[in-house]
């Protein structure tokens, strides 16, 4: 099953080294990775995404609370959260149905054509990680040369969580 982890951490030299560690040395892979420091400088947050059954993830999870520069670990997925994730998307379509085409495909997933010239477009496409997958499927076929994508990002939704009266500040700002 396909888990996402928030971590946050110190943001200091090496963290990010501690934690694929952590993984690479159980065999484990990170599918998607993010990392940005917070509101606060000194403070990053880790995004992670990683598939395994439920008794491995709480066993990474439990590991990860371990570390000493760690200051909270999360599995989003059995929470309500927002997940977002951005593609650029390169296709090969010149001027006429082709192109007719992936800019039908586009307008479809609320995608935005970011640069274009005679011979193809950059797409720029942001959603869950179902979205973004979806219309790349439906535009291999059209011609793609290429594609960047970032890692996932997630939060809780405020449903879930609300803002947290109880939480201090330093809390709510990571």
């Amino acid at each position: 099953m396909r888990h996402t982890l928030s971590i946050v951490v110190e943001n200091r030299f090496g963290e990010l080294s501690r934690i694929v560690g952590l993984f690479s040395a159980r065999g484990f892979n990170i599918e998607s990775l993010t990392v940005a420091e917070s509101l606060e400088p000194e403070i990053a947050r880790v995004t992670l995404v990683t598939t395994g059954n439920d008794r491995t993830i709480e066993q990474i999870t439990r590991q990860l609370d371990k570390q000493i520069r760690v200051l909270n670990v999360e599995d989003m997925t059995a929470l309500k959260h927002i997940e977002r994730e951005m593609m650029l998307i390169k296709v090969r379509a010149a001027a006429g149905p082709e192109r007719q085409e992936v800019l039908s495909l586009a307008a479809v997933f609320r995608a935005k054509v970011v640069d274009i010239c005679d011979s193809g477009l950059i797409i720029e496409s942001t959603g869950n990680w179902e979205k973004v997958n979806a219309l790349l499927e439906l535009l291999k076929r059209l011609g793609v040369v290429e594609t960047v994508r970032t890692g996932v990002v997630a939060m809780a939704r405020l449903s879930q969580r609300g803002f947290d009266e109880e939480a201090g500040e330093e809390e709510i700002a990571v």
